[in-house]
């Protein structure tokens, strides 16, 4: 993480939690300040450690680093979720379609899919329900990310053995369409105008014209180049879940501490 990113970062969760600002405790000492709460939540983050794991390089014990973790969590979405935690504004549409039309698309906001995300300690009696393709139980993410790598809708928490319909049908992705909030859309394609925007997805999506998906079996030229260029741009997605991934590295492992309430 580059300095400048890290510094803001530190500012917004020492200005929005009282929780980072250093106080002296009963003796009159200097408690843990706001830097050492900070770095060792981001290298829980950024690392993927175990709570215990930071307490020689930043010289704080696991059950205050548990806590840190938590605020700051609480903090960065506080502090920077009406910025990115949101739906496209007017502008952000603007952008989304015209980035869509230069690609091929035109009435394209993003591409949409699933990805399971294990959780190791979930308890016993839930495994069943949690446990899906793979042996371990998992959650699900469901997100649209746009070129840029704009994560701008993110479902989270589903049961692993669910699919991509199954979360589909409970994510609250064309809420904001229905209550009439969203944005308008307008597009043109081959003379006829449109004004609902759609999202690039695979096959197992529904039938739906919010949905483009590629051509099963291609066997005309023209079918196989739609193919290959919704193939291509269906990977944003894809290279946003390898991005956040990679950058990420709690989100890669299992999930040790995820509390569903």
């Amino acid at each position: 993480m580059k300095r400048h990113v890290f510094i803001r970062i530190l500012d917004a969760v020492q200005s929005g939690d009282s929780y980072f600002q250093q106080r002296e405790d009963c003796t009159g000492l200097l408690r843990l300040c706001a830097l050492q709460k900070v770095v060792a939540a981001m290298r829980i983050l950024a690392y993927g450690l175990p709570l215990d794991a930071v307490d020689e390089y930043v010289q704080i014990g696991m059950s205050p680093v548990r806590e840190a973790l938590n605020h700051f969590c609480s903090a960065v979405i506080a502090a920077f979720g009406k910025e990115y935690l949101r739906y496209p504004t007017h502008v952000d549409v603007a952008r989304l379609l015209q980035e869509g039309e230069s690609r091929g698309f035109p009435g394209m906001l993003g591409s949409i899919n699933c990805m399971h995300r294990e959780w190791r300690n979930c308890p016993a009696a839930w495994k069943g329900m949690f446990t899906g393709r793979g042996k371990h139980p998992s959650m699900m993410l469901e997100a649209v990310a746009s070129h840029d790598l704009w994560i701008w809708h993110a479902y989270f928490g589903l049961p692993g053995s669910c699919n991509d319909i199954n979360v589909l049908q409970r994510s609250p992705i064309f809420s904001a369409y229905v209550r009439g909030e969203s944005p308008p859309v307008h597009f043109t394609v081959n003379g006829r105008t449109y004004d609902m925007g759609y999202y690039i997805a695979d096959g197992i999506y529904p039938d739906w014209p919010a949905f483009v998906k590629s051509v099963r079996h291609p066997m005309e030229r023209k079918t196989q180049r739609f193919a290959t260029v919704q193939e291509g741009a269906r990977k944003d997605i894809e290279r946003a879940f390898g991005v956040l991934q990679a950058r990420w590295a709690v989100i890669r492992g299992p999930a040790y501490g995820w509390d569903r309430g």
